[in-house]
């Protein structure tokens, strides 16, 4: 089961798309459930029932709404590998505020009392220009290694924060953000005075894209292992591009990898060993003004209406290239032909009457044969005060695509005085599409800086989603 609250909405030009943060905890606007059952099927829709209102109790927000067979929906495969067992809904108009936070804060052992919680200070969590937090169940059997059976519970908090930094709205003539200095202080008003005295460890990883390793400035700047190499050395305290405020415990390098030259690195800070006499508070000052942006998923979405009024419009999926390199695309090859399959996956309500035989699809805005492109696709259609529509559809484009874009019709059914939003004028919310890049998959391997020993995570997400 996974649960979000999000407030904001994910910029995937600036904050990137094809990194595990940004793939595992980008989510939609508003609160998003989803749940897989260990139950018969006669069963789960009566055990989605109890979840929803359990759930509304413990976080006080309306997700009891989703109870009804009208809000939630049930995809084929969109969530595999289990198929049939998976109930999705969303609440895309949904508020979040504290009140929503205090519960999920209650779950953490120390609450907000000590070790790191200490930086989730409310007022500048809330300023920020993206803010979601998630909680992720999963119940597990019993294994050979002696693990008795349970359930884990993974805590996941995602802001992107502004630093007060002049710099930070400066832009640079080739359009990429000058990157500020900051610190954990500077950022959330606090420091880190020491850890909860429950858990096991306490660490603070600051990650190097590889994207902006190649920025920096190195002798050898052309050799993306020279630059890492740089960084992870002895001597990487006095590199010529930024200055650490604390000296790192561990040092990680990533593996090679086949989307670029580059590698990321990774520093890790062991939170135990500071105290309220001397509080952790790591920053990170340039020397000089450095130009990035993360990595960029293959294809840029974004979704719009067309037409006019009720009776004659239209949702469109517009998908756009980020011009990755052709090394890039080449992991996709097959016999010298290059394909990029794309996964959509749309629920919209069940008072939008979508005409699923309106389907067309542009490739570079010339008309494409419906057959052509579409490799395999699943519908539900919508029923009054019953049920959502559902379209599930895998897209199979040329990796030279420069724009693709779906479209499809759809008429607004008559609603009922007391069947509309708190503000009607606002008019209606069509939850969030979901895309993904099957293909692909967005992972970093980390070793040692002695390059023996295997690091003991993996940053990989569940989903690659847009």
């Amino acid at each position: 089961m996974e649960l979000s609250f999000t407030q904001g909405r994910w910029n995937y030009e600036s904050w990137g798309g094809f990194d595990p943060i940004s793939s595992s905890n980008a989510k939609p606007p508003g609160v998003e459930l989803w749940a897989v059952f260990d139950v018969p099927q006669h069963h789960i829709d009566a055990s989605w029932k109890n979840l929803t209102h359990t759930l509304s109790g413990l976080f006080c927000a309306s997700i009891n709404f989703l109870q009804s067979t009208a809000t939630y929906s049930t995809p084929e495969w969109s969530f595999p590998p289990a198929s049939g067992n998976v109930r999705y809904g969303t609440l895309p108009c949904e508020a979040v505020c504290t009140e929503n936070q205090t519960p999920w804060l209650k779950l953490l052992p120390c609450r907000d009392k000590a070790g790191i919680a200490l930086l989730l200070d409310r007022p500048s969590l809330y300023r920020g220009f993206y803010h979601s937090q998630q909680l992720h169940l999963t119940s597990t059997g019993s294994s050979s290694e002696g693990i008795d059976s349970g359930i884990i519970l993974e805590q996941t908090l995602t802001v992107v924060l502004q630093p007060n930094s002049e710099m930070a709205i400066e832009v640079h003539a080739s359009e990429k953000h000058i990157q500020p200095s900051w610190s954990l202080s500077s950022i959330f008003g606090k420091q880190v005075s020491g850890i909860c005295v429950l858990a096991k460890s306490s660490s603070v990883y600051l990650l190097l894209d590889r994207g902006l390793v190649a920025e920096l400035k190195f002798p050898n700047k052309e050799n993306g292992k020279s630059a890492a190499n740089g960084l992870t050395s002895e001597n990487f305290w006095s590199n010529p591009s930024f200055e650490l405020s604390a000296n790192p415990d561990r040092i990680f390098l990533e593996e090679s990898s086949s989307h670029s030259k580059s590698l990321s690195i990774l520093y890790m800070f062991q939170v135990e060993k500071y105290s309220e006499s001397e509080p952790f508070d790591i920053g990170l000052m340039w020397k000089v003004p450095v130009a990035w942006l993360c990595q960029q998923t293959p294809l840029h979405a974004s979704r719009f209406l067309m037409g006019s009024g009720n009776e004659r419009a239209a949702i469109a999926i517009s998908l756009k290239s980020t011009q990755f390199t052709e090394g890039f695309m080449s992991a996709n090859s097959k016999d010298g032909s290059c394909e990029l399959r794309v996964a959509v996956f749309q629920v919209v309500p069940w008072y939008v009457k979508v005409y699923f035989h309106s389907l067309r699809v542009f490739v570079d805005q010339q008309p494409r044969a419906v057959s052509d492109i579409i490799e395999k696709i699943h519908v539900s259609p919508s029923k009054d005060k019953m049920s959502p529509g559902v379209m599930e559809v895998v897209l199979k484009l040329p990796c030279r695509v420069n724009t693709a874009a779906l479209t499809i019709e759809f008429d607004k059914g008559f609603l009922r005085i007391d069947e509309y939003t708190s503000d009607a004028n606002q008019g209606f919310d069509i939850p969030s599409a979901i895309i993904s890049f099957p293909n692909f998959h967005a992972s970093m391997v980390f070793l040692e800086d002695d390059s023996l020993n295997k690091s003991p995570f993996d940053l990989s997400c569940r989903k690659n989603v847009l």
